[in-house]
């Protein structure tokens, strides 16, 4: 009579998870995209399994700012660039929302270099691919329905366990991994810059604006309210968790490989790729090409949609994947209009596209200490949030959270700055 009570209640908690599961798992891997594996790449390459240690702190960072705007939507019904609007103003919204645009269009057309970089490594022609790139993701977002999307960016989701195969056919030394994981190194590491430099950009490469804007817009499409809070939650842990371990995997097997083969210098996503053929075998090559190929593919696909969502809710148009074009055909004009000129900008020969993904990191870190003080203020507002707004013990955890990351994109500000 117990046990079946007992499995009576996990099979209503399972069910309710898998009811509301989508919108933290898939945003949390989005971040796994081109610049984020190029990082982790540069991490294991040039320092070894030293770098490992920034997972723990980073996956913490990453769940409180994202359980926030998960919660933000649930709760309020509304997303996150609507409710900047409504409680601080239209001009302060439009602001950043131009802010947000030229960031993202920045991390779009990395995205689609990503696309090329990676399908080259297999001898196809950026030509043929980035096209064919975008007017794949173009479809399936203006010609699929919330939930078909939803799908396939799951499927996109899982398919990162394919740097985890990677990490361990690249046979790495265990005991190391650990120890580097739950070990700080010694002080004298952060007094070289080229190391504190890599800590900046591991932590700093988690937790992008967009993020936050495309995870409450998507919980309130898909329609997750407070009662389903709980389940929402841990859609956000768990895609938090998942990401994290694929960037640890990551750093790992460019650790076992090029970092002790002395090939330390890395300066795109296929180069990792490339330098692991010979090292790791032609399985580890091929698995960490197709990874590259669907992050970048499934980046070049979100990130113009969370642009369309903020500035549309933020300026009051209609908005959403659920709805055609002719109920919202400014949300479509722009989604359009980001992938084709970012698809579009790879293909100008000479064009200097790596100087455009850098200003839009520099960007997303300008930004960055804005968007979680806005949204640190609205989850503590009585009135919006009601019981569901932060605890005290939280709003501890979640400001040092705050300010660790502007110190920690003041920092990477800085490291720009003298590296110019």
């Amino acid at each position: 009579m117990f046990l079946a009570r007992w499995l009576r209640r996990w099979q209503t908690r399972i069910l309710l998870f898998f009811s509301v599961v989508g919108p933290g798992f898939i945003t949390a891997n989005v971040d796994n995209d081109a610049g984020g594996i190029l990082t982790y790449s540069q991490a294991g390459a040039q320092f070894g399994y030293t770098l490992l240690w920034t997972m723990i702190p980073t996956t913490l960072a990453l769940i409180v700012v994202q359980e926030m705007a998960s919660r933000m939507g649930a709760v309020t019904g509304k997303g996150l660039s609507d409710l900047i609007r409504e409680e601080y103003g239209l001009r302060a919204t439009f602001l950043l929302m131009v802010a947000l645009v030229l960031t993202n269009f920045g991390n779009v057309v990395s995205e689609f270099a990503g696309v090329a970089s990676s399908l080259e490594l297999f001898g196809l022609s950026k030509f043929i691919t980035v096209p064919a790139a975008a007017v794949i993701v173009w479809l399936l977002v203006v010609k699929g329905t919330y939930k078909s999307v939803e799908k396939v960016f799951l499927a996109a989701s899982f398919f990162y366990i394919a740097y985890i195969i990677a990490g361990v056919l690249a046979r790495p030394d265990w005991k190391l991994a650990v120890i580097g994981t739950f070990r700080p190194p010694a002080l004298e590491q952060f007094r070289t810059s080229a190391y504190l430099y890599m800590v900046i950009g591991v932590v700093g490469t988690t937790i992008a604006p967009w993020m936050q804007f495309y995870l409450q817009a998507s919980v309130v499409e898909k329609g997750v309210t407070a009662r389903q809070y709980k389940a929402s939650r841990l859609d956000v842990i768990s895609g938090c968790f998942f990401t994290d371990i694929v960037a640890w995997f990551i750093i790992v097997a460019c650790a076992a490989t090029l970092f002790m083969s002395g090939q330390r210098d890395i300066h795109a996503a296929a180069d990792a790729a490339f330098a692991l053929r010979p090292l790791a075998g032609d399985y580890a090559y091929i698995l960490f090409a197709a990874g590259l190929f669907n992050a970048s593919l499934f980046a070049a696909s979100i990130l113009p949609i969370s642009t369309a969502y903020s500035v549309c809710e933020g300026l009051g148009f209609e908005s959403g994947v659920g709805k055609s074009f002719s109920e919202a055909p400014f949300f479509y004009w722009l989604y359009t209009i980001l992938i084709a000129a970012g698809a579009g900008l790879i293909l100008v020969p000479n064009f200097p596209y790596i100087k455009i993904i850098i200003f839009s990191q520099v960007l997303n870190g300008i930004m960055l200490p804005f968007v979680l003080i806005f949204m640190l203020l609205l989850v503590n507002k009585s009135e919006l949030m009601g019981e569901f707004k932060n605890s005290q013990l939280y709003n501890v955890v979640a400001w040092a959270t705050t300010i660790l990351l502007i110190g920690l994109t003041l920092g990477l500000l800085w490291a720009m700055h003298q590296g110019s």
